[in-house]
């Protein structure tokens, strides 16, 4: 509790004591093979933003960039609510021109991010920055060269179609940032299975906003992420990828 200007000091007799809360876990470590070689990534301890996990999409569309390294191979690449940061660090190792990897502006999911890119042997050009999305991009566009105009090659969407009361801030800032022959790769798992309607509005908000969704991909992976949950089984091993465009002649830059 603050401390009163009026210099009364009973209001200690209502602050928790210092051990009151347990500590925060420390942060854990795992090696993610990548055909690059193994990769070293952080995760932090605890965060009510779920950036202490690594998640189904993140892994796949991983593995996606892998198998199609000339999707970022040269290319500008922002990623978006990036947790642990793995498909921009993938990216990097693949050759991207320059990767802008955002979570939300958290000390600790910035500073995890950072450690992350320092850690990684051969991120090549990866920087980390906080971003709330649909808010200014400019702190974002500045890490790009003068010639790219602002925008970028490649948008990284994963595991972040669970905030459905975000989907009109995410399309937002896919729609300021995504070049006129761009791809934003959104891959996500419908960890709440009937919720699967409300995860897909997404999508049909992209349409309204003008962009073309095709769906690329549908892998189940080996089990589901958390046990406990409840829903459909076969649906929560699932992850989606799908990618978002401009039509031919569309949005220009």
């Amino acid at each position: 509790m603050p401390s009163s200007d009026s210099g009364d000091d009973t209001h200690d007799l209502f602050a928790d004591p210092p051990d009151f809360y347990p500590p925060s876990p420390p942060p854990t470590t795992l090696s993610y093979p990548t055909p690059a070689g193994d990769l070293t990534l952080r995760l932090v301890g605890h965060n009510p933003l779920w950036g202490h996990h690594l998640w189904n999409g993140a892994r796949v569309v991983s593995t996606y960039l892998e198998t199609t390294p000339s999707l970022v191979a040269g290319k500008t690449v922002l990623e978006l609510g990036a947790g642990a940061g793995l498909p921009s660090l993938v990216a990097g190792r693949l050759g991207a021109k320059r990767v802008v990897v955002t979570d939300y502006p958290d000390n600790s999911l910035i500073e995890n991010l950072r450690w992350n890119i320092e850690h990684c042997e051969g991120a090549g050009e990866v920087v980390a920055e906080g971003y709330l999305w649909g808010a200014d991009s400019s702190p974002l566009v500045a890490h790009l060269p003068a010639e790219e105009g602002g925008k970028f090659d490649i948008l990284i969407l994963a595991d972040l179609l669970f905030n459905h009361s975000e989907h009109a801030k995410l399309i937002a800032s896919v729609v300021e940032m995504l070049k006129r022959d761009g791809k934003a790769l959104v891959f996500f798992t419908p960890y709440r299975p009937w919720l699967f309607e409300a995860d897909m509005a997404f999508f049909e908000g992209a349409r309204g906003a003008g962009l073309v969704v095709e769906k690329v991909s549908e892998e189940k992976m080996e089990r589901v992420m958390f046990e406990e949950d409840r829903g459909d089984e076969e649906v929560r091993k699932t992850v989606f990828g799908y990618v978002l465009t401009w039509p031919e002649g569309g949005k220009a830059e």
